[in-house]
């Protein structure tokens, strides 16, 4: 398996899948009236899809993944950029912080960073950040499913790709318990060949995750939760 979606409801895909694709100068993949999905590719290292499918009312509780984005020297920079594109500033109670707080075109919050050693070489998502109930016990499902591994951050656990390169994903200490509404903002991952999908299944029960059976219609993939309530889902085998 590996790490290869971004899920993000949206009210309008292809506006906030255009913002996000120009912000990160990623590559169209697909334009439909019910899903926008753009590639960010990083040399040498991950491949992510940002994925925006229609819905018709996403969820308004505070989000528990969210990204944030590299800036360092050019931080003021992406900071306008991001504006020029339709971000506004947010105050979330940050305060006097060395990063700066923004929300896209739907309103979900995302961070533009200053200077941290542990970016180098990360493209421009700096970090996925995942709020969780116990980062040490959710980092071993999250390494286990998509195959990244511990690296150096500032998170109580870190993970990355094996290359080094491209965004870390931070496990942070959430700040209230996960509510019964599903996340606007989620994590996919796809089987590889001779993978077993209840092999999988039985992998993310092992580290206290649990299937879900949601009224979806007929999904080709399979719906969790970690063991913290935060959705995944895991894709089937695709033949490239």
């Amino acid at each position: 398996m590996f790490l290869e979606n971004v899920g993000i409801d949206a009210l309008d895909p292809r506006r906030l899948g255009r913002f996000w694709e120009e912000l990160l100068e990623c590559e169209q993949l697909t334009d439909e009236p019910g899903i926008y999905e753009t590639r960010l590719a990083i040399e040498g290292g991950p491949t992510l899809d940002l994925c925006f499918p229609l819905v018709e009312s996403p969820s308004q509780l505070e989000p528990r993944l969210h990204v944030d984005l590299l800036g360092g020297p050019a931080q003021s920079d992406v900071v306008e950029r991001a504006l020029d594109l339709g971000a506004r500033h947010l105050d979330i109670g940050q305060r006097d912080v060395p990063w700066v707080v923004l929300a896209d075109p739907e309103g979900n919050p995302f961070c533009v960073m200053e200077e941290r050693g542990a970016y180098t070489g990360t493209g421009p998502i700096a970090a996925l950040v995942l709020e969780s109930a116990d980062p040490d016990r959710d980092a071993a499902l999250w390494a286990a499913i998509s195959g990244w591994t511990d690296a150096p951050g500032v998170a109580p656990r870190t993970l990355r790709h094996p290359s080094r390169l491209g965004p870390l994903l931070e496990l942070t200490p959430e700040r209230s318990v996960k509510a019964d509404e599903k996340n606007r903002w989620h994590l996919d991952v796809r089987l590889e060949a001779g993978d077993d999908e209840d092999a999988a299944a039985a992998l993310i029960a092992a580290h206290g995750g649990r299937e879900l059976h949601p009224d979806w219609g007929d999904l080709p993939w399979r719906v969790y939760q970690d063991a913290s309530g935060n959705e995944l889902c895991v894709l089937p085998y695709r033949p490239e």
